[in-house]
Parts: C-alpha cells; structure tokens; sequence
C-alpha cells in the first residue's frame, strides 16, 4: 500500500462511510447541544445552493486531482455563492477574481454549518476560504464574538485577522488578534468594545476565556488553522480545553498537511466533516519548480548563495536555516558581503518580529533570513524564490516552505542546499512526496 492508499484508508477511517454519495436537502441535519453532536447528518445539503451555473463534482473535472468525502457543488465564480454585496466587495479589492480550487468546493459548506476538513496547497487561499465563510455566516448587527480561529503562531494569528479584515472591509466587521506577546489589558479592552471574529494562539484565547473576557455564549464556529501543526506538536489539551468551553459548535479544520494520526484525533471533536483532500502527489505544488544544488561541505554553502544571489534577479527571496543562531550568523555576513538582507527568528521581540514581517511585506526589504516561524501561513505574494540553506528537520515543513514562492499560481523556486549527510534526506523528502527534485541547472531565470 503506497502513501496516498494509507491516507485515503485512514479517511476511511475517520470518516465511517467514505464512499463518495450524492445528499439531497433532506438529509441536513441539526443538533441541539453539544452532547448530541453525533446526531449532526455526515450529508451535504444542496438546499439554498445549487445554482444553476455550479457545477457537481467529486472533485476529479478540470484535471483537478482533488478528493472529496461526498459529491460537492463546484462554484466556479464568487457570485454563485450567494454572498452579500459588501463581502463581494471586500473579496474584489483583495485581489481575488475567481475562486481557488479549495474555495470552489469549501465555502458553501462551510456557511452551512458542516464541520469540514480541507488539505489545500500551500498558496491556494486556504486562509481566505475560512475568511470568506465566518464573514458571511456574521451578524454583524450584533457585537459579540461569533467565530474563534486558533492558530499555532503569532504572526499566523495576525496575518489571519488581517485577511480577514481587509474582506471584511465593507462589512465593518470586527476582528481582533487574540496572541500571547501582547499586553493582556490590550486584549480585555477590545474584547470588551465587542468582536465579531477572535483569530489567536490557544494559550491566549484559553486565557480570555477562563478570565470571562472572552465571552463565548455565542460563538458558532472553531476553526483550526495549520492543523497539524496544532495538534502534533503540544497545541492539542489547550485546544481541548477550548472546546469544551463552547456550545455546540462547527469545527473546521484546515491544513497543507494532514497525517493520519492528526485525522485520527479529530474523530474526538468532529461531527461527520465532510472531507477535502489534495493527494499527496499532487501537494509539490505546480508552477513551483523544485532544484537541488550539490554542496560538498557545510562551509562552503555560503558561498555557493552568494553566487546564487549575485546570478538571480528576484523580486523578494526567503532564505530558511534550522537553528537561530545560524540565522543571525548567515545575515551577518551576508551584511559583511554588502547583500541587503533582513532576518527573523522565533526568539526575537514580538514587536520586532511584526516590524520585520511588515518592511518584508511591502517590499522595503527583499530577502529574508529566517526559521521555520515564517514558514506556515505567511502570506507575501511578491516571494518568488525560497532557498533551504539548511533542508528541514521535518519533512512536512517542506511544503510549508517551498509554499512561500509563486504564491496563488505565479512562478517560483525552489533551491535546496545538499551536503553529503543530506542526500538521504532530500531522497526521502522526494519518496514523500512522490516528487522529484532535478539539479539546479546554469541558468534558472526563465523559471522566476
């Protein structure tokens, strides 16, 4: 049984009846608390859906290899989804002008009510497909808090509020980044002034909670961003913890990543989600070309990017390293080298970091040094180049990090630095992902 056969098995798995089916309206169900969550209909309503220009689809058409739980309308354009004016708007002057393959088929239900879990690409507006939902589903007319989204990071949490603020613009809805880092009287006043959407870290949203500043009487929907980050990785009692606090409420898990021991914990909070896969040899992202440089010994990398840098024009470049200290040591001579860099790390001042993230965004700085804390979620649509000055520790991070460049279909590339101690981590990041990685050829312009 291959990787993508065990991954469709453990849906199976979770899931109960994984046969792809056909619901009619009928079989929407509802519950009335949260001890009867298991009453909750695993069907998939067409009721206030179906339009007649959405297409139905198990997620193969259009050359698409996307697999989905039960048959799903497709809606092809945002209008079909019978959105308000004002969040058309805020989708409009974001950027947006045709919905994602993930949002095609994740939005409607979403704003139905089903608990759901999507494992989109990298760069594919997972982010906005839950943005777009939570927005629609507000009552803006009342202030209170109506949505929860949990991230692993910071500046995930904070990129999140403000996607979601920027298409919610028209709406005038409230949302407020709920992180540790920031002064708890911050966080109390402007819960207190009233949201309608939290986007935090689970140990600050507990916190609010438990303190009663963050009144959760009627929030409807729990959103997990970066899954499997959250619950493999020590996040999963704190968001328990969370869970049990609320009413029965919509769980929507969203991930580039989904192992099967993260699918088999969320059997423990989800309700029949209806499932949205992308199969794992389709997760190396097209329009990503992906490059290995052969680097005899550790010492000589560096100068083996300074060539690199001196060869390419890019708009914006991020360079990852595993450990902190070589972050601050390789942006240190790079500066020696007269290269303009900046760089980022996980032990920096949360003010210092943000400043950072925010030259970076608008391009007042063009390459990046940086961990893996930049490397889930962080939305810069400019990043055309990525280069693993060190592969990562974990294999999964990969796809998190090569996911920075060609953002939302544009270009980019991706440049692994290999030593001889690394080719048996590169050759099991390619197993993994059913890949292959080609050596960096002479000139590699024509692919940014």
């Amino acid at each position: 049984m291959n990787k993508t056969q065990k991954l469709s098995s453990s849906l199976s798995s979770v899931v109960g009846s994984s046969n792809k089916k056909e619901l009619s309206s009928s079989q929407r169900g509802s519950t009335s608390s949260s001890s009867s969550r298991q009453q909750k209909s695993s069907g998939y309503s067409k009721e206030q859906s179906s339009k007649k220009n959405a297409s139905s689809s198990s997620g193969q058409e259009d050359g698409e290899d996307i697999s989905t739980s039960v048959k799903l309308d497709v809606y092809k354009t945002f209008e079909e989804m019978d959105l308000s004016d004002d969040l058309l708007r805020g989708i409009y002057q974001y950027g947006f002008t045709k919905p994602s393959a993930i949002q095609q088929r994740a939005i409607k239900p979403i704003i139905q009510g089903y608990d759901l879990i999507a494992q989109s690409q990298s760069g594919t507006g997972k982010t906005a497909t839950f943005s777009i939902a939570i927005l629609q589903m507000l009552n803006i007319k009342q202030l209170h808090p109506q949505a929860i989204v949990l991230s692993p990071t910071r500046e995930l949490a904070q990129q999140t509020q403000k996607v979601m603020s920027y298409l919610g613009d028209y709406l005038h809805a409230q949302v407020h980044a709920c992180v540790g880092g920031n002064k708890v009287g911050e966080d109390i006043k402007k819960l207190e002034q009233g949201v309608h959407v939290v986007s935090g870290t689970p140990g600050r949203v507990f916190d609010m909670i438990r303190q009663q500043h963050l009144n959760v009487k009627h929030v409807k929907i729990l959103v997990l961003d970066e899954a499997d980050e959250m619950l493999s990785q020590g996040f999963k009692e704190q968001i328990y913890q969370i869970y049990r606090l609320l009413n029965n409420t919509q769980i929507v898990l969203i991930s580039a990543t989904l192992p099967a021991e993260v699918l088999e914990i969320t059997q423990q909070f989800m309700t029949d989600p209806i499932k949205i896969l992308v199969k794992r040899d389709e997760i190396t992202l097209e329009g990503i070309k992906q490059f290995f440089v052969s680097v005899e010994k550790e010492e000589w990398k560096f100068e083996t990017l300074c060539d690199l840098y001196n060869s390419l024009t890019v708009t914006q470049a991020v360079i990852f390293c595993n450990k902190r200290d070589k972050v601050e040591w390789l942006a240190k001579q790079m500066k020696k080298h007269n290269f303009t860099v900046s760089f980022m790390h996980g032990q920096m001042p949360q003010k210092e970091r943000e400043a950072i993230m925010e030259e970076f965004r608008k391009g007042q700085s063009r390459v990046l040094i940086t961990t893996d804390v930049w490397a889930r979620g962080i939305d810069v649509q400019q990043v055309s180049l990525v280069v693993n000055y060190d592969l990562p520790q974990n294999r999964e991070n990969y796809i998190h990090r090569i996911g920075r460049s060609g953002r939302y279909g544009r270009k980019g590339v991706a440049i692994n630095f290999v030593t001889e101690q690394d080719v048996g981590i590169l050759k099991d990041i390619e197993q993994y992902y059913s890949t292959t990685i080609e050596e960096m050829p002479a000139k590699i312009d024509k692919y940014l």
